[in-house]
């Protein structure tokens, strides 16, 4: 992604290794310590995209051999991943406060403030799912009480402090709307998406009902919002065209508030009998079906509208950046979406259209996680946008 702050001259110029280099590992940076320098919340969605390829397989209406276990140390590496990277920020934000808070202005990289709130919660999902095979009951669930809870305040933050520090602060031009407009705000409906998982766990009363109200207010709080963003999008995509290259990756970030919040709709629909009356709780299974199979129909759309400009950008040239995570997490959205509706609707054509989809997640991961271990090896991802040689 674009750096928020101008490089400095050693960032400038150090593209390659230099003649005589023998550092097998970060030979593009000029110094191993410059990692910490420009890393972004961008880093965060590859805890995204690494999580929903685990969770996404647990919530899959087909149960192979092997593909629970595969799953948990998928999991694993997504929690791996999130620690290290919450240590690794944490040194950006000491030794380079200046750039950290920079972030936050830049008209690109503001928007992805709101990647960690979605790792947090994504990896608190799988907890709960998955991790309960190694960590025990217990220890599971608080882990997904508390990556939830703090995912869900970081990400009703970045829903009101983002949007406001754009619309005070950055000059947006008329062509400039782009699909990462939608980071910052969906994070309430992964909210809503994966609270409902908790209510179980929670003693019948007052406690139950909160937590499914709050729930959907959060869906209503993305949802509105999203669709907002989206036609902003579509307008900017059919005036202005589809821009640069780097960016057409994030075309497939529309899919994650659609998958996401048909998700949510279907969950929240399965537990409502937990909290509320009869009457109200058929409402809720009944909105499921009624809202996701529309929404599914879109976003199955979208992705083939997305599809194409990206094989006819990949014809051309598309250079590898960390935008290339948006093929995992928002598709992933849409498993657990066409997924929810196969099971409660017992739809074979919907199932299959689950496993296809997850199909194509674990191979857009498995692809995109290589290029970015390859680039971290070599250091190249930690430089600013246009300074590195991965993507060329």
């Amino acid at each position: 992604m674009t750096s928020a702050t101008t490089p400095s001259p050693a960032a400038r110029t150090r593209t390659a290794p230099r003649p005589g280099d023998r550092r097998w590992l970060l030979p593009e940076l000029d110094r191993p310590s410059d990692l910490f320098r420009d890393l972004g919340p961008n880093w965060f969605t590859s805890v995204m995209g690494t999580g929903i390829v685990a969770t996404a397989a647990a919530t899959l209406p087909v149960h192979p051999a092997g593909l629970r276990t595969a799953a948990t140390v998928v999991w694993a590496l997504a929690a791996l991943v999130l620690v290290g990277l919450a240590a690794a920020w944490a040194v950006h934000w000491l030794r380079h406060r200046d750039r950290a808070r920079a972030h936050a202005d830049h008209p690109v990289m503001a928007h992805f403030w709101g990647a960690p709130a979605m790792a947090l919660m994504t990896v608190g999902a799988g907890a709960l799912s998955l991790g309960e095979d190694w960590l025990g009951e217990s220890l599971a669930l608080w882990t997904d009480v508390v990556l939830w809870s703090a995912g869900t305040a970081l990400g009703l933050v970045t829903a009101v402090w983002i949007p406001y520090r754009v619309i005070t602060g950055h000059r947006v031009a008329a062509d400039s709307a782009f699909a990462g407009w939608l980071m910052p705000v969906v994070p309430p409906m992964v909210s809503a998406a994966t609270g409902p998982a908790l209510l179980p766990h929670l003693p019948p009363g007052q406690g139950r009902l909160t937590l499914v109200l709050g729930c959907y207010a959060m869906f209503g709080v993305s949802l509105f919002a999203s669709l907002v963003i989206i036609v902003q999008v579509w307008g900017r995509l059919v005036h202005h065209g589809i821009g640069p290259a780097a960016m057409v990756p994030t075309l497939w970030i529309v899919l994650g508030p659609l998958g996401q919040s048909v998700t949510a709709v279907n969950v929240l629909g399965s537990v409502a009998p937990l909290a509320l009356s009869e009457r109200q709780a058929a409402a809720a299974d009944a909105f499921g079906f009624l809202y996701g199979v529309p929404t599914w129909g879109f976003a199955m759309v979208w992705m083939a509208l997305a599809g194409a400009l990206t094989v006819r950008s990949a014809r051309r040239h598309l250079p590898f950046a960390l935008t290339w995570w948006s093929f995992t997490f928002p598709v992933g959205t849409c498993v657990t979406g066409t997924s929810a509706l196969a099971t409660r609707l017992d739809s074979d054509a919907l199932t299959w259209a689950a496993v296809a989809l997850y199909g194509f997640l674990v191979l857009a991961w498995a692809t995109v996680a290589v290029r970015t271990a390859r680039g971290c090896l070599r250091g190249g991802l930690f430089l600013p946008a246009g300074r590195s040689t991965v993507g060329r």
